[in-house]
């Protein structure tokens, strides 16, 4: 695999995400795929929220929020626990880092974007199979550090199934699952960086791993990607009653 990270202007608003393709994406290879941060995107967008010093950040979070916890119960950075589709993350992904003033939100209509995406590099540089991930990053439990983590995708499977396969002492495997959508999105923020690279486009290649497909994902699937509350191996902690519905319906 072989991840490379490309350098574009600054990204304000007002700025063209397809122009920003164009300009600074080389010619696509087939089976690669294709990464961007959700930042640059909110901001071409228009996602952000002016920090003018009258604008209350934990009631944007809230409103942005499926889920949120109340502020007493906020970390000691903080920072304001969500989840928000579907997804666990900090503050309801909403993030001031490189915003030039503004509360960057997460991307609207993140499937259809990356849908949009999707297609738009398929027609410009005239591939058949080519992947693309909308990438955030996301902290663990009980570990210092960012990693990537894919909020939307097109193009491919996003998930390796190995339940009812083998291991290589024969025992079937009853679980596991391969995260092709985290993993990439992973390794791409990884040489994005999180400072002032200005890095936040990526190419990802030698992916023979990856099953690529040649339609956006179904509702259903996309449903499928996300485990439920109760499922969860992590349920005791995110089925806490501390939990209070936000701005966000809940799928």
């Amino acid at each position: 695999m072989i991840v490379t990270a490309y350098k574009t202007p600054k990204i304000v608003v007002g700025s063209d995400l397809f122009a920003t393709l164009d300009e600074c994406l080389p010619k696509l290879q087939e089976n690669s795929v294709v990464v961007v941060t959700s930042k640059i995107i909110s901001i071409c967008q228009g996602r952000v929220v002016k920090n003018d010093g009258t604008i209350d950040k934990r009631k944007l979070i809230r409103s942005e929020a499926q889920l949120y916890m109340e502020e007493e119960n906020s970390t000691k950075w903080g920072i304001v626990l969500t989840v928000k589709n579907d997804t666990l993350i900090a503050s309801s992904g909403i993030d001031e880092s490189n915003g030039n003033g503004y509360f960057v939100l997460w991307p609207k209509d993140i499937e259809h974007t990356a849908s949009d995406i999707w297609r738009y590099v398929k027609t410009t540089y005239h591939v058949k199979h080519v992947g693309v991930i909308i990438a955030d990053s996301h902290t663990t439990p009980l570990r210092w550090g960012v990693t990537g983590i894919g909020i939307g995708w097109c193009g491919f499977k996003p998930l390796n199934n190995y339940i009812g396969q083998p291991d290589i002492f024969g025992r079937l495997l009853h679980v596991t699952k391969a995260s092709m959508l985290d993993g990439l999105a992973s390794s791409a923020v990884l040489v994005m960086g999180e400072g002032n690279e200005q890095t936040p486009l990526s190419m990802i290649t030698n992916v023979p791993f990856v099953k690529f497909t040649d339609r956006p994902p179904t509702p259903k699937e996309i449903k499928d990607f996300h485990i439920s509350l109760d499922e969860d191996i992590f349920s005791p902690l995110v089925n806490s009653s501390l939990w209070k519905k936000g701005g966000q319906k809940l799928r």
